[in-house]
């Protein structure tokens, strides 16, 4: 019996996504030492939940040699994303750009079709400019576990990028690591940072 076109790139996107996960995921060009990183997204990004000094971002740049600017605006959409990108990358120019937005479309009821788009139009613009991609999965929440949709495991698939998306789905279903329903507290922050890391270095973006 003939597996349809449908099932067969579920199946790819599926095995890619495995390879990440244990090591032969997409690696990327290693970064200099004073390269900047910019970690790019919503209120997950900006550190809402907990002191700015707690927000990934800035755990994760004590975590580097590398400097992270944190570029997170609470509440913002993919598409406010896409509009704002531009001048980021012009005052910032980032050699590794961290893309974690999708959240808010998603709490909006917003199209997923739609978001999926203005992602890859972000991550087109982010290669456009010189610099790497990393993306992170945004859950959506369910009745049984929260997941991300399926159109991030497609744009990781589909433009070769380093992709967390266990991070956040595990941190926002545990109690003692959430400040508010949908926020991580810092101690879920400094777990966002921890697995960013790891990602980094099984990319060979760092040592």
């Amino acid at each position: 019996m003939n597996a349809s076109p449908r099932l067969l790139r579920a199946l790819l996107i599926a095995g890619t996504l495995l390879l990440a996960g244990c090591g032969g995921g997409p690696e990327q060009a290693a970064l200099a030492p004073d390269a900047t990183l910019l970690a790019f997204g919503d209120s997950l990004t900006a550190g809402t939940g907990a002191r700015a000094d707690a927000a990934y971002p800035a755990v994760l740049d004590g975590l580097l040699t590398q400097r992270v600017i944190n570029a997170g605006v609470p509440g913002e959409t993919t598409a406010g994303g896409l509009a704002r990108l531009p001048a980021a990358l012009a005052t910032h120019r980032p050699a590794l750009v961290l893309l974690c937005l999708g959240g808010n479309d998603l709490l909006r009821k917003l199209d997923p079709a739609q978001a999926k788009a203005n992602l890859a139009a972000m991550i087109r613009m982010i290669h456009a400019s010189g610099a790497q991609v990393v993306l992170l999965g945004v859950p959506e929440f369910g009745l049984l576990r929260l997941t991300p949709p399926a159109f991030y495991g497609e744009l990781a698939e589909e433009f070769a990028l380093p992709y967390e998306g266990e991070a956040l789905p595990r941190i926002l279903g545990d109690r003692a690591l959430k400040a508010d329903p949908i926020h991580p507290n810092a101690a879920g922050y400094r777990k966002l940072a921890a697995a960013v890391h790891a990602l980094l270095r099984e990319s060979g973006a760092i040592e």
